[in-house]
């Protein structure tokens, strides 16, 4: 019994060492989207969500090269709808996606890198109009899987990104 219970506590030694070298992130993030031109974006980091979602609106689907492609715009900064981003991207696939509120759409699907303090990853968004969000951009947990931790009673721990760099 006692050789049992070092060994578990031996594993759980293994499991925090690795888990604790994973960035931290708190439950709102800046996140830089660079192949989208989009320097600096808040994201709310929702463990709850699988997806993550971007801000988007006229959306237009169009063929540029034998590739589809997406043209949309977004607005990066909360409660200002005047200033807005013109992007592109190639649609990845077209999904069903159920909100929290259990409303169905239909949505494009992009791949993007994303910036996250000093960590990039790529990661799938779905485009959606989240004007009546408090946030333009959620990052769902298949995104941060294996990348990140989180620590829900903080915020911005990774920093703002430099729209210079």
């Amino acid at each position: 019994m006692a050789i049992a219970w070092l060994t578990d506590m031996a594993n759980l030694g293994n499991i925090q060492a690795t888990t604790t070298s994973l960035p931290l992130l708190g439950w709102r993030e800046w996140v830089s989207l660079p192949e989208l031109n989009i320097a600096q974006i808040k994201a709310k980091v929702d463990t709850g969500a699988r997806s993550s979602a971007l801000h988007a609106f006229a959306i237009e689907p169009y063929r540029k090269g034998g590739q589809r492609r997406v043209m949309f715009a977004l607005h990066p900064k909360q409660k200002q709808a005047d200033i807005f981003i013109e992007c592109h991207a190639p649609i990845l696939d077209r999904r069903m996606v159920t909100d929290s509120g259990g409303h169905k759409q239909r949505r494009y699907v992009i791949e993007t890198q994303l910036l996250i303090g000093q960590t990039a990853i790529t990661a799938e968004l779905t485009l959606t109009n989240r004007d009546s969000m408090l946030f333009r951009m959620l990052l769902g947990r298949t995104a941060i899987n294996r990348h990140f931790m989180i620590d829900p009673s903080a915020s911005y721990l990774q920093g703002k990104p430099n729209p210079r760099a």
